[in-house]
């Protein structure tokens, strides 16, 4: 039997608590909770632990779907459910399904180009419940301006790349969600020059 790398990601294990911190009040009176980008599933074990209440659902693009796999096994949580082939680009992300009382992503709006990230707004209303919450962790731009030398920096590697990736200005992100009925509750300062913000759905 070939065994699959568990993947692992230092990040994820740095922010993993200042995340909870922030999202715990919120988690405990949800129920459902969809993960999009759930990348090495650190984030997917570590909250259902702390909230045993939840069924924690993983996605991610087809490529990191054994990874997520092998996180999930080796980890063992029963409140957590096997990954979904997820691209935010695509027509239905869930199929039919009872909508999430949230959805949760982090690092990846500065991953997708542009487009997707205009994609991954217009899919929240298929997927998201009345009054649900719209949470996402990462760095941003405020006014156009970079919040710090090294977000600026960082900027400039995600777009050496070529692939669309960028440092996106908080404004327009939130321009995107307002435009999809979600209001901003709150945006929190995290470490790392990051920001967990908060969105819930009113329309």
């Amino acid at each position: 039997m070939v065994s699959l790398t568990i993947p692992f990601s230092a990040a994820c294990e740095r922010n993993k608590d200042p995340i909870l911190d922030v999202l715990q009040p919120h988690f405990e009176g949800l129920t459902r909770v969809l993960e999009i980008g759930s990348g090495t599933a650190q984030h997917a074990v570590y909250f259902a632990r702390a909230c045993p209440h939840l069924r924690w659902q993983t996605s991610d693009q087809a490529e990191h779907i054994q990874g997520i796999e092998a996180q999930l096994s080796n980890a063992a949580v029963s409140n957590v459910l096997p990954p979904l082939t997820l691209n935010v680009s695509q027509a239905d992300w869930v199929g039919d399904t009872t909508p999430y009382d949230a959805v949760y992503t982090a690092n990846t709006l500065h991953i997708m180009d542009q487009q997707h990230v205009e994609a991954f707004f217009a899919g929240l209303p298929k997927v998201t419940a009345e009054n649900g919450f719209l949470f996402v962790y990462g760095p941003f731009k405020y006014g156009g301006e970079f919040t710090t030398p090294s977000n600026a920096a960082f900027d400039q590697t995600l777009r050496a790349r070529g692939v669309g990736s960028a440092l996106r200005d908080f404004d327009w992100v939130d321009g995107l969600a307002r435009e999809q009925g979600f209001a901003l509750l709150a945006d929190h300062a995290m470490p790392a020059n990051n920001q967990c913000v908060i969105w819930q759905r009113t329309a």
